[in-house]
């Protein structure tokens, strides 16, 4: 037996331990209770995370005058950046971009305006903030021409990024940029608040 090789001796080491029966059960009750835990804290998480962005659809849809006049403005953005072939083709046709400049993120919006809130499209890229209406607005010209109500903001203009809400709704929530020579713009209807917000704070301190 001494002239065996180990590897062909099987036996059960003699300082395995013995769990009673009772034990082991109760191992096992607290092993799903630990799991059914988790799984209510995820599902916790998920139905806020869905609140939050079904809340954020109902802003941004009730920003609009009228739902005919929301689809109107949707069906208008959606035909412009099938044109233009997607987001990045839109921002590069409405606005200048420079060959390494880079977009990091398109986002539905209104633009907060002394004659209401326009709808349209924030666009966050490595040189610029700016925004573009859904819709043409008429120009006050003589020849009643029609154009997008743009904005734009250079990185190196913007005094920083900063996030509001209204003291009488606080579910009513705005996005501002404030630039180095005192004027602000104002952002509201967000579907996602938060995201868009660090990521627009994110870009302007690392410019």
């Amino acid at each position: 037996m001494s002239n065996q090789n180990k590897k062909d001796v099987i036996g059960i080491p003699v300082n395995s331990t013995f769990e009673p029966e009772g034990q082991t059960h109760q191992h096992h009750l607290h092993f799903l209770q630990s799991r059914k835990d988790v799984m209510f804290d995820r599902l916790h998480n998920l139905r806020k995370k869905t609140n939050g962005y079904l809340h954020g659809i109902r802003d941004h849809v009730s920003l609009g005058s009228t739902i005919s006049e929301t689809l109107k403005g949707k069906l208008s953005l959606g035909t412009r950046i099938l044109h233009a072939r997607g987001l990045e083709g839109l921002f590069r046709k409405t606005f200048s971009m420079a060959e390494e400049e880079k977009l990091i993120k398109a986002s539905q919006c209104y633009l907060s305006t002394t004659s209401g809130p326009v709808p349209g499209v924030l666009f966050i890229s490595s040189e610029k903030v700016a925004f573009c209406s859904e819709r043409l607005i008429s120009l006050s010209s003589p020849t009643s021409a029609k154009a997008p109500y743009k904005v734009l903001v250079p990185l190196k203009k913007i005094k920083g990024a900063f996030l509001s809400e209204n003291t009488h709704k606080p579910c009513q929530k705005y996005i501002y940029i404030a630039t180095v020579d005192g004027y602000e713009f104002w952002f509201m209807g967000f579907v996602n608040y938060q995201k868009t917000f660090k990521l627009l704070q994110l870009t302007v301190s690392g410019r």
